[in-house]
C-alpha cells in the first residue's frame, strides 16, 4: 500500500497571505479551540474500519483539497462526545436567549428559551450525543438533536426559522435575516452557526484557515469514516505552553470534505474535541427534510417579538449588540499561534473566596460561592499579585486579585507568566 509519507508545512503553502489572512493566523487557532471548548463539543477517538489504499498526497495538496471543496448537499448523523474534565456547576442550565436574539443572550426566561439554541449547547457539555443534520445550499439547512426520547429540531427553510424542542414542546418562529433586510436569505445565528460548530467541516476549516509558523501540518496514513475513504491530516502545535496535544482531521478522499475532527490534549487520554460522521450521503436531501409544522398542542413563539423586546433593553439579562460590542472593549489577545491568550482587564475585586476573614463576606450565598471556587480552583501567587487559575484538559483561566481575567488553551505556568509580564 502507498504510504503517504509526512510532509511537514510551515507558514508557506503557497501564494502570499493578506494582512487579514495573517492575523487570522495569529489568532485563530486558539481562539477557535477555546470557542469550540466553550460551546463544550468534543467526540471519542479513533478511526473505524481498515485502511484504504490511496495514492500519495502531500499536506499542501491536501490542505489545497478541502479549500476546494463546495459541497452544498449533504445529510447525515454526527456522534458528539465531550470529556473535557469540567466541574458540576450548581444551577447550570438556564441562560441563553431566545431563537436568533443578541449574542450572549436573547430573551433570557422568555417563552422560548428551552427551544434557544445557545441553551441546546450547553447541553454538549459531557456525555454522548447524536446530531442529524442536512443542507441544502444556503436556504435549506436542519440540525437535529437527538438524545434519548426528546428531540431538538433547528430548521431554515427559506425565510422561515424554526427551533422546536420536544421535551416542552415548544416552537419558536423566526424570520430569516435575510428576510427582515430584504435581502437573499441566509442562515440566521442560531442555525448553523451555533451549532454549525459541531460539524467536522467547521472545526477543520477554523484549525486550516490558522496555521502558521506555529504549526506542523503532515499527512498521516489514511481511514474509513463513514464508510467512505479519507486521509487524515495531522496538525500539531510547535509550542511548548500549548494544552493541545494534536489535532486530526479526516478528509474524504473524493470530494475534499472533512468527515471526523478529533482533538487530543497534550495530558493524553481521550479526545477533548472530537466530531465525526457515522454515516454521510452527499446527494440532494429530500424536500421534506426542511419542512416544519408545529406538532398539535405546541406552544408556538413569535422570535422576532421576542427578539425586539430584547434589543429594546427590556429584558435585563439580554444585551444589545452594541451593549455586546462595548462589553468586548477590554478583551485583548496576547502571544502568538497556539499560545495566544485572551485577557479582560479587571478594575476591582477578584472572585470571592471562602477562606476571607471578613465573616459578613464569607456568610450567606456569597460566601457558599467562594468555597464553590475554592474548590475547583488552584491559588497562585506571582508579580501580578494573586489569583486563581481555574483549569480544564484543554482550556486553562486565570482570574487576578483584581478581576484581571487571561484564558486560553495554555497551560497554568504560560498564563501566570503573562499576567507577569503584564505588570
Amino acid at each position: 500500500m502507498p504510504r503517504n509519507e509526512p510532509t511537514e508545512v510551515t507558514d508557506e503553502w503557497g501564494g502570499e497571505r493578506s494582512p487579514k489572512r495573517r492575523k487570522a493566523v495569529r489568532y485563530g487557532v486558539p481562539v477557535a479551540v477555546a470557542g469550540v471548548s466553550a460551546a463544550m463539543i468534543g467526540l471519542v477517538p479513533a478511526f473505524a474500519g481498515s485502511a484504504p489504499d490511496l495514492p500519495k498526497i502531500s499536506a499542501q495538496d491536501l490542505i489545497a483539497k478541502v479549500a476546494k471543496s463546495d459541497v452544498q448537499q449533504l445529510s447525515g448523523t454526527v456522534r458528539v462526545t465531550t470529556d473535557l474534565g469540567l466541574p458540576s456547576l450548581p444551577g447550570a442550565g438556564g441562560g441563553a436567549g431566545a431563537f436568533g436574539g443578541a449574542p450572549g443572550g436573547g430573551a433570557q426566561g422568555g417563552d422560548g428559551a428551552s427551544a434557544a439554541p445557545q441553551n441546546k449547547l450547553m447541553e454538549l457539555a459531557s456525555g454522548a450525543h447524536t446530531l442529524r443534520v442536512a443542507a441544502d445550499g444556503t436556504e435549506k439547512q436542519r440540525v437535529s438533536i437527538v438524545d434519548k426520547a426528546a428531540e431538538y429540531s433547528l430548521v431554515h427553510n427559506g425565510k422561515d426559522v424554526w427551533a422546536y424542542d420536544s421535551g416542552s414542546n415548544t416552537a419558536v418562529h423566526s424570520t430569516a435575516p435575510g428576510e427582515r433586510s430584504g435581502k437573499q436569505h441566509r442562515a440566521p445565528e442560531g442555525l448553523p452557526k451555533d451549532l454549525k460548530t459541531a460539524t467536522p467541516q467547521d472545526l477543520a476549516k477554523q484549525a486550516l484557515e490558522a496555521a502558521g509558523d506555529t504549526t506542523s501540518v503532515t499527512v498521516d496514513g489514511t481511514a474509513k469514516v463513514a464508510g467512505r475513504d479519507a486521509y487524515q491530516l495531522l496538525i500539531k502545535p510547535k509550542q511548548a505552553g500549548s494544552t493541545v496535544g494534536s489535532i486530526r482531521v479526516a478528509v474524504d478522499a473524493a470530494n475534499g470534505v472533512p468527515l471526523k475532527f478529533t482533538l487530543t490534549p497534550k495530558s493524553g487520554g481521550a479526545a477533548a474535541v472530537d466530531v465525526g460522521y457515522t454515516n454521510v450521503d452527499f446527494a440532494k436531501p429530500a424536500a421534506s427534510t426542511f419542512s416544519f409544522t408545529p406538532p398539535k398542542g405546541a406552544k408556538v413563539v413569535n422570535g422576532d417579538k421576542e427578539r425586539a423586546t430584547a434589543q429594546r433593553g427590556h429584558g435585563k439579562d439580554a444585551p444589545s449588540r452594541k451593549e455586546f460590542a462595548k462589553d468586548m472593549d477590554g478583551l485583548n489577545v496576547i502571544g502568538k499561534g497556539w499560545t495566544s491568550i485572551a485577557t479582560i482587564k479587571g478594575d476591582g475585586p477578584g472572585l470571592p473566596s471562602g477562606k476571607d476573614k471578613d465573616k459578613d463576606k464569607a456568610k450567606g450565598a456569597g460566601g457558599d460561592v467562594g468555597k464553590f471556587l475554592d474548590s475547583i480552583g488552584d491559588e497562585v501567587n506571582g508579580k501580578f499579585g494573586s489569583g486563581r487559575v481555574f483549569s480544564t484538559r484543554l482550556v486553562n483561566a486565570l482570574v487576578t486579585d483584581n478581576g484581571t481575567v487571561y484564558v486560553g488553551a495554555v497551560d497554568k505556568q504560560t498564563l501566570i507568566n503573562a499576567a507577569n509580564a503584564a505588570k
